[in-house]
């Protein structure tokens, strides 16, 4: 399949550990190749895998410019960049957006009860007992977004629905900046919410 060429933009997935942004990235990142669209996926816990970095507010924050300055890069040369991150700090976050021509900011606003139950990494559960300290929700800061494009609990939206709702954002703010492109929407429901 032909690659579209298309205006790069920025689709940054911030919330709570366990919120569901990681899961909603895949499968939009999955939608995306379907399109023949030019992408890249960076996940946050992928990238401190690979460039470890610690987690004072400091180094998260340090963490946060550095993928947005790397997905300003790829936004510049066309590229669509999924950002996955908590990136708990606004002013982080308005820094990514000031790098970048695209900047679809997705609050995956899934409450912090929720996330708890999830837990998919048990450090929730490390979190309370008192075996991790400084943890996002817990005994640090997460600063919601405050003009966030998208808002998604993932408590009451599906995964396609999800995914459905970005694509819909994706294409009107890329047709502003001068590329239109009509895309199917998902054939799943929008209302069933992910486990």
């Amino acid at each position: 399949m032909d690659r579209q060429k298309r205006v790069g933009a920025v689709l940054w997935l911030t919330g709570l550990s366990g919120a569901g942004k990681t899961t909603i990235a895949r499968a939009l990142d999955q939608r995306l190749d379907e399109l023949g669209v030019e992408r890249e996926l960076l996940d946050g816990d992928a990238i401190r895998n690979a460039l470890p970095s610690g987690f004072t507010p400091a180094e998260r924050d340090q963490h946060v410019r550095r993928v947005g300055f790397l997905a300003s890069r790829l936004e510049a040369h066309g590229v669509t960049v999924i950002c996955a991150l908590i990136s708990p700090y606004a002013e982080a976050r308005e820094w990514v957006r000031r790098q970048c021509r695209t900047f679809v900011e997705i609050h995956v606003s899934t409450a912090l009860a929720e996330c708890e139950r999830r837990d998919p990494k048990g450090l929730y559960a490390a979190a309370r007992r008192g075996a991790i300290t400084g943890f996002t929700g817990i005994d640090a800061p997460y600063e919601a977004p405050s003009r966030a494009e998208l808002h998604l609990d993932t408590a009451l939206v599906s995964v396609a629905g999800a995914v459905d709702r970005i694509l819909s954002e994706w294409t009107a703010r890329t047709a502003m900046v001068g590329n239109p492109t009509e895309l199917p929407t998902s054939t799943s429901s929008a209302n069933n919410p992910m486990s």
